[in-house]
């Protein structure tokens, strides 16, 4: 699951500390295109290998390491995080990050 609000208040907003919007603007993902980031984390990175991440009370956390080719045809390396909560068995996406791993 993939909540737009994740997007439209969160990924796409300028935030003083830990801003992603800037980085994923580099690809032409602004909030006019969040349905193009939404179309575009389900068809590139969920078919990605997905690596575990740990695990608290609320959940089992994994990672996705991809690429991600914005509107503009810029590509973006990637880690996402996401969550499948204990309660509801649901598996949500958490955030994403740029991927500074290689």
């Amino acid at each position: 699951m993939i909540p737009p609000e994740k997007l439209t208040h969160y990924l796409l907003v300028p935030q003083a500390r830990a801003d992603k919007s800037a980085f994923l603007a580099r690809a032409g993902y602004t909030m006019a295109s969040h349905a193009a980031l939404l179309s575009d984390l389900r068809a590139q990175i969920l078919s990605e290998e997905v690596t575990p991440a740990g695990e608290n009370q609320f959940g089992r956390y994994y990672e996705i390491r991809a690429t991600l080719r914005g509107p503009n045809g810029v590509t973006l390396r990637v880690k996402t995080v996401w969550m499948t909560e204990h309660l509801s068995g649901e598996t949500r996406f958490i955030t994403l990050l740029p991927d500074k791993s290689k």
